[in-house]
């Protein structure tokens, strides 16, 4: 079996004392359980991550600035005296988004608890992020509904998203910014779901590098007791 394979299995270490657990007891409903547990561990530290104040504002992986075609009216607003409102706004973007994040944990666990098992095989012979791919296949369009009424809510209260929406409209027809983006509630949404996601594959492949040192005691509990 995969070495990745082992450090899913960690929850097992709870039922079973160390040194009764070896190769021999792992059948293939263990390392399902064992994947479902791990998965939804990694999917819920991601949440709780970026689920609370700073969480994208704080984190330069996935902060969420204006996109990149309005960076030239940013720098023009702040030549002329309106850094504060540009500073508002990116703050609101990013505020939203940890409010809608935690909306996530329920539809994760339940994508895990429908996995199939050739959506297991897939995750431990797939690449790094295979599991973190699942979750967006099977996430990303309710996710998107979900977190839209609760960011449009969050960014209603800054005066300048109406204005986003004006210009971030005009510079679209130019091609400047993307068509998807024209809206901010649609934009902060996109952005959220791609924070999220991405925070979910490091905590993929953290364990897929380092097995023990990502998942902490327990996980080094169940490989002792498969060394012996």
């Amino acid at each position: 079996m995969p070495r990745f394979l082992y450090a899913l299995l960690l929850v097992f270490a709870t039922a079973l004392p160390a040194h009764a657990l070896s190769l021999s007891d792992i059948s293939n409903k263990d390392a399902s359980g064992g994947l479902k547990e791990a998965l939804t561990q990694g999917a819920g530290k991601a949440v709780d991550l970026l689920g609370r104040k700073d969480g994208f504002l704080g984190n330069p992986k996935v902060k969420i600035p204006l996109p990149k075609g309005l960076e030239e009216a940013a720098g023009i607003m702040r030549g002329l005296g309106m850094g504060k409102q540009v500073d508002e706004l990116e703050v609101a973007m990013n505020r939203a988004a940890e409010a809608a994040v935690p909306e996530a944990k329920a539809l994760l666990v339940n994508a895990v608890k429908q996995m199939t098992v050739e959506d297991a095989k897939k995750i431990l012979t797939g690449g790094d992020t295979a599991g973190t791919d699942f979750f967006k296949g099977k996430t990303a369009a309710p996710l998107t509904t979900k977190f839209l009424p609760i960011v449009k809510k969050a960014i209603a209260k800054v005066k300048l998203a109406e204005k986003y929406d004006h210009f971030a409209g005009k510079a679209s027809k130019f091609g400047v910014i993307k068509e998807e983006d024209t809206h901010l509630e649609n934009y902060v949404t996109r952005r959220a779901l791609d924070g999220l996601y991405l925070m979910i594959g490091e905590e993929e492949k953290a364990i897929r590098k380092d097995p023990v040192g990502a998942a902490g005691s327990l996980a080094k509990k169940v490989f002792g007791a498969l060394g012996q």
